[in-house]
């Protein structure tokens, strides 16, 4: 069969902010399949508001996919972003040269293709030391290294003059548990006043209880429009102001993808690394709580990464951005809290640089500055790693940072290199004696191998165990353990 010069395909019928992370793939796919269409499959009420601000593409509502206003054409790629069941049938039902993503093939089994996509399969409840951005993810499967690294993403407007400046307050969230509560807002807006800032309360329809809470514990003199404006409006609102401070939620996204810089405040089961602001130049204030790091679902009834988080401390950090030379964010130290600004990476994908000094103990030595610091060398090592084994990256980067980490934690790294070999054995187990239970490989393997567990896990199961994806897990163990 030849090659189709049919349109190429998205289907993401997810939330707001997930839509808004495809952009940048639906960016690179109109560089990298020039003359084909693209079309877009998504919720009507996500994707409408969103017109405006979204890279040209044609929008399709998920009733007229499911009516079957797509059967008949041959597409060029079809790329399901989607975790829905019924995403994945339509998937299975197209036409096309190429399937991405998570397809109900024919014979009834549910298939994801793409070794990225079944590396994000991978980090459910099981993403600590994940560095890979969801909108990276949703594109590394079919963009090159090439297409990403000649992108440049304009960086967020930056504050001029020295009068009272306007600052977003963003007050909802898509769960309670991903945003501060309404007695920490009414004192950052409180302490922003006292600052000389000027707070602007923003929220959807959904948030006006929050507003309205907010106003019982202090009667501010704030503007409130939260529920009072359109997506739209917002976007527009969001030039008069200088920045936006805000919990992971779809408007931040928005106002990261058009130019409004963003203070992060992330708390909850998020995880920056995947759905911070993802253009070079916003903030991530983020606790530095062991739970914090990579939260899929709050055990510890929320308080943990909001213990150190303080109206008193967000509003000094906003006015630092907005009044003070970038060089005091270097300067700054704020206990139990991390500050990162996000960059591009050399492969033109998303990363987070750490800003202010190392949290150090009284002599110097303190246990939450050290495990940010392994945690750090961790997530560099499976970036690296999986570079190389996914995208054929050097293999030098992997050597490098485990060395990294040999160098600061040498008898944490012994250790590792002594239970490695336990990994292998546990897998070729598994593939020689069928699947077992779902993460019966992960339970049973230690914290730091985890990552590659659940990979091999997720991709012996993908295929069965047969006997070529057994080889090629396999080869993912034999290709460590000489760096190591």
């Amino acid at each position: 069969m030849g090659i189709s010069s049919g349109p190429v395909l998205v289907l993401q019928m997810q939330r707001m902010g997930d839509l808004v992370l495809t952009f940048p793939l639906l960016l690179w796919l109109r560089r990298c399949y020039p003359g084909h269409q693209l079309h877009v499959v998504g919720e009507e009420r996500f994707f409408t508001p969103l017109l405006p601000v979204s890279p040209p593409a044609a929008y399709i509502t998920w009733a007229e996919a499911a009516s079957g206003a797509l059967h008949g054409t041959d597409y060029r790629l079809v790329v399901n972003l989607s975790i829905r069941e019924e995403a994945a049938r339509l998937a299975g039902q197209l036409n096309s040269d190429i399937k991405v993503g998570p397809v109900l093939e024919p014979d009834g089994a549910l298939r994801v293709r793409g070794a990225w996509q079944l590396y994000r399969a991978s980090l459910v409840e099981n993403n600590r030391h994940n560095r890979f951005h969801w909108a990276d993810l949703n594109a590394l499967d079919m963009i090159p290294f090439s297409a990403t690294q000649a992108t440049n993403f304009a960086p967020p407007r930056e504050a001029v003059g020295q009068e009272a400046r306007s600052v977003g307050v963003f007050v909802g969230a898509s769960e309670p548990g991903k945003r501060p509560d309404a007695l920490f807002y009414a004192g950052l807006v409180r302490e922003l006043l006292d600052r000389g800032l000027r707070p602007v309360l923003l929220g959807g329809p959904d948030d006006v209880p929050v507003a309205r809470d907010i106003r019982a514990v202090f009667d501010h003199p704030a503007l409130d429009l939260v529920g009072k404006l359109s997506l739209a409006e917002m976007v527009s609102a969001g030039r008069t102001l200088e920045l936006l401070i805000t919990p992971d939620t779809g408007p931040m996204h928005v106002a990261a993808w058009t130019g409004l810089k963003t203070l992060n405040i992330s708390v909850g089961n998020v995880n920056p690394w995947e759905t911070g602001p993802y253009q070079p130049g916003h903030l991530v204030l983020r606790s530095n709580a062991s739970c914090a790091h990579g939260c899929w679902a709050c055990s510890h009834g929320g308080g943990h990464c909001r213990q150190a988080l303080t109206p008193r401390r967000v509003a000094a950090l906003a006015a630092t951005i907005l009044r003070g030379p970038a060089e005091r964010l270097e300067r700054m130290q704020m206990p139990g809290l991390t500050l990162r600004g996000t960059i591009r990476t050399p492969e033109g994908l998303f990363g987070m640089r750490r800003l202010g000094l190392t949290e150090v103990g009284p002599k110097g030595g303190g246990r939450a500055g050290c495990a940010v610091d392994v945690d750090e060398k961790a997530g560099d090592f499976w970036r690296a790693f999986f570079l190389w084994r996914l995208a054929r990256a050097e293999a030098e980067p992997v050597r490098a940072a485990w060395a990294a980490l040999a160098s600061a934690q040498p008898r944490l790294a012994e250790s590792l290199r002594r239970s490695l070999p336990g990994l292998g054995r546990r897998a070729a187990k598994l593939a020689a004696e069928g699947l077992g239970p779902p993460r019966s490989l992960l339970a049973a393997t230690p914290p730091f191998w985890r990552p590659l567990a659940g990979y091999l896990e997720v991709a012996l199961e993908n295929e069965d165990a047969t006997a070529d994806s057994t080889s090629r897990c396999l080869e993912h163990l034999e290709a460590l353990a000489p760096l190591l």
